[in-house]
């Protein structure tokens, strides 16, 4: 197996080390043509491999080009502020320099990294704090001699709070100064959709405005050929002609096939002639569990609550939700039976709400929503539940 980064301690995984090396080529390529060195962002349905190509491929290729890599997780700890998940990671890479730590202290004016008798402390790096993201990304900048990409994943929960934008347009000025003076930040965002990934760099109110946005490319065949090589320990082998179209069924989703395989690994029944067919079987039946959990939680909504959903998913990216036309289509998609109360605007924003809680919703700090996974809004469709909205 290729060596990996220390970013990622997988088991055995499927390596993508041609489309890692290109990126990471452009990524760091200088042009004064180019805007890469806004930003890129990379968007990708969940659960199809996106995250582990970023830390098992991509980082690893970004350092043999010499570049120091800071990777963030936004989704690592849903509870926590994404601004402060991102001062964190810059504070973990700062400790492991004491050079770093030392430059920094000394812009404070603090020398033996203390100030009296109290010790320097990194809380002291961070939005509105002693030493700014600029100051301290530019130090790491400087003991790299080399470029700094800060991959951030998931990085739509930025935006979802004000110390989140804060976070990202103190990057935003990281980025200016370290391409201008010091030895370079890129700064790659990647997210499981694409419409909230796009709220970060599409209009001029944004820090990374006009920063290339690019569908991330799924799994193809060669995942499929690995995968069919790799689930030993079955009667017989299975063949890529019989699994790349379940493959694709499943939403290019590795879990599935796994999940599949792994059942007949326990089936100790099974005859070599059946393989083929009984994973395929077993492929449907993991599929249809999937739409049918998805389904369980829609059915438990209030019929307020299924209203605003369904004509949430339906709008899309056009969706206003106390626009007097939206109003109309809930009372449509309600059936003239909205629940306790009349239909207002309040009775929506608590539904919004609860859609939040239940993980159904998302909702930048602006007030802008989305459905959190368009995985339901296309089931929603296929069901018939979205007819007439």
């Amino acid at each position: 197996m290729a060596a990996t980064s220390p970013l990622f301690d997988g088991g055995q995984i499927f390596h993508r080390k041609a489309l890692a090396e290109r990126l990471a080529r452009q990524v760091l390529h200088v042009s004064p043509t180019s805007a890469s060195s806004s930003g890129l962002f990379l968007a990708a349905p969940r659960r199809t491999g996106k995250t582990t190509f970023v830390r098992a491929d991509f980082a690893p290729a970004l350092e043999t080009l010499g570049a120091r890599v800071i990777y963030v997780d936004l989704w690592a700890d849903r509870k926590a502020d994404p601004g402060e998940v991102i001062v964190a990671a810059i504070r973990t890479e700062l400790a492991k320099s004491e050079f770093v730590v030392t430059k920094v202290a000394k812009s404070l004016g603090i020398t033996g990294a203390k100030i009296g008798s109290v010790d320097f402390s990194l809380d002291r790096v961070g939005l509105g704090k002693d030493v700014s993201l600029v100051q301290a990304l530019a130090a790491l900048s400087d003991d790299a001699k080399g470029p700094i990409v800060l991959i951030i994943d998931e990085a739509q929960q930025a935006i979802t709070t004000q110390t989140g934008n804060d976070a990202m347009f103190s990057l935003k000025a990281a980025r200016d100064e370290l391409n201008a003076a010091h030895f370079g930040l890129r700064v790659v965002c990647t997210g499981s959709n694409r419409d909230k990934l796009a709220m970060l760099r599409s209009s001029k109110d944004q820090a990374f405005f006009g920063a290339p946005l690019i569908d991330f490319p799924p799994l193809d065949e060669g995942y499929v050929k690995w995968f069919c090589d790799n689930t030993t320990e079955l009667p017989a082998k299975l063949s890529p002609e019989v699994v790349t179209p379940l493959f694709r069924e499943a939403g290019n989703r590795p879990e599935i096939l796994g999940a599949a395989a792994d059942q007949l690994r326990f089936d100790l029944a099974l005859e070599p002639g059946d393989v083929e067919r009984r994973f395929s079987q077993l492929v449907e039946e993991q599929i249809a569990q999937a739409n049918d959990d998805l389904l369980e939680v829609f059915h438990s909504l209030t019929p307020i609550q299924s209203a605003v959903l369904r004509v949430l998913a339906a709008a899309g990216k056009g969706y206003a939700p106390f626009e007097s036309r939206t109003m109309e289509k809930y009372r449509l998609a309600s059936g003239g039976e909205p629940g306790d109360g009349e239909l207002s605007s309040a009775n929506v924003q608590q539904a919004l709400a609860a859609l939040q809680e239940k993980g159904l919703v998302w909702r930048a700090s602006r007030g802008v929503y989305a459905m959190e996974d368009h995985s339901l809004s296309d089931l929603l469709r296929r069901e018939g539940y979205l007819e007439g909205l």
